[in-house]
Order: C-alpha cells, then sequence, then structure tokens
C-alpha cells in the first residue's frame, strides 16, 4: 500500500473480528513504527504487547474496577476537558458514532456500553501498552516522540489490512495494567493500541472523522500570492 492511501484510508477501528494476529506480522509492524523519528535519536518508547488471558484479565481488571466506581488513574498529567472548537469535534465525532451505532441520545444503557467498550480495549485480540522511559517524565519532547512512533504503528498496520484505535480509556486503570503486563517501573505508561483485524459488520467502522482543511490548519509566510 502507497503511504498516501494509508494517511487517506486509515481510520479508527472500534470492532474486531476474534481472529488472532501472527506474531510475525506485529513484529513487523512494530519494526515499521521503530523508523519514526525522535530527538536525537532517543527513542524513548517501549511495547507490551498484550493478548489471549493477560489481556482479558485486564479487561476484567478495567471493567470491574470502573463500574465499581474507582476514579481513574493514569501515569502521565490528565487534561482537564476540552472547550471551544476542541469541544465541538469532540462532540462532532461522538455524534457521527452514534448515529452510525443507532444509539439514542437518551438509551442510557447502550451509551454506557458503548464507553466501557473502550476500556475493554474494544475486544479488539491485541493491545499494545505504548510506554516512555520514566526519567523523560518531564520531558514533553518525549510524549512528542512517542506519539509519532504510535501513529506510525497504525499506519504500518493500517497497511497490513489490520485495524486499529488509539485508545487512552484502556490504561486509565494502569494499576491493573502495569500489574498483569508487568510492565517495569523505570517505564511510564502513556496510552495503548487496541488492534485487530476489521469486522466488516460493525457499522462504527465505516465512521470517517472530518478534518479541517489545510487553509484552516497552516499559514504561509514568505510565499509569493
Amino acid at each position: 500500500m502507497k503511504l498516501d492511501q494509508a494517511i487517506q484510508e486509515r481510520r479508527s477501528i472500534r470492532g474486531f473480528t476474534n481472529d488472532p494476529i501472527p506474531r510475525e506480522l506485529l513484529e513487523e509492524v512494530i519494526a515499521l513504527a521503530n523508523r519514526a523519528p525522535s530527538s536525537m535519536n532517543t527513542q524513548p518508547w517501549h511495547l507490551h504487547v498484550l493478548t489471549g488471558e493477560p489481556l482479558e484479565r485486564v479487561r476484567q481488571g478495567n471493567t470491574e474496577r470502573m463500574l465499581g466506581g474507582v476514579p481513574p488513574t493514569r501515569e502521565i498529567e490528565d487534561y482537564g476537558a476540552y472547550e471551544g472548537e476542541h469541544r465541538k469535534r469532540q462532540v462532532e465525532i461522538a455524534v457521527q458514532l452514534f448515529e452510525a451505532m443507532g444509539i439514542e441520545r437518551d438509551d442510557k444503557e447502550r451509551r454506557q456500553d458503548w464507553v466501557m467498550r473502550g476500556f475493554r480495549q474494544f475486544d479488539a485480540p491485541v493491545s499494545i501498552v505504548v510506554c516512555f522511559d520514566r526519567d523523560l517524565l518531564n520531558n514533553t519532547i518525549a510524549h512528542f516522540d512517542t506519539g509519532a512512533m504510535t501513529y506510525g504503528l497504525v499506519l504500518a498496520a493500517w497497511s497490513r489490512g489490520l485495524g486499529a484505535v488509539i485508545n487512552g480509556q484502556g490504561i486509565m486503570q494502569s494499576p491493573v495494567v502495569r500489574e498483569v503486563a508487568n510492565i517495569p517501573e523505570d517505564q511510564v505508561i502513556l496510552t495503548c493500541v487496541a488492534l485487530g483485524w476489521p469486522d466488516e459488520e460493525f457499522v462504527a467502522n465505516s465512521v470517517i472523522s472530518r478534518r479541517r482543511p489545510v487553509s484552516n490548519t497552516a499559514r504561509f509566510v514568505g510565499f509569493e500570492e
């Protein structure tokens, strides 16, 4: 698949088949993602690839804690509520997804189930927990670099026919993830990526988020009119 095609066609996949992913294919995808740029080639990222019984334990632990009212615990500084244009775009994609799934505004049960899917890593056969070195916790460039690698990861997966969604909900109960995956204390959990073969019958997979035009994103300085 050409790069332009992968970038243009990639979308967040939130419904997967149960078909397993060969380890060799995952290693191939990760090898491509490892080519991501990083500040002075520091490569601060670490990936923990979960499937099978360990992943089921994470799903169960996340679900039990969230339904039990345990507040989310993330290892990076949490962000406040989005406002203004950011909030509008956040609401827009939620509306697109709920309309595709036929979830009505007052359908509390289905809305709750949709939220819990995120904590279950969208029931994907693989979850990749993305971490970076703890001694770089206050180094925002390390966050940036790890994000660049994560984008490379989902692009590489897409180019191989795999679907993915970068999923902060999946690590909001970070103590569960850390214990089950046996993540070393010298690493900080940043996010996770739910990964698998897309379920073509899951209608939300067809949703394509709307993007701002270049004219609303970039300024060109010093160019001839």
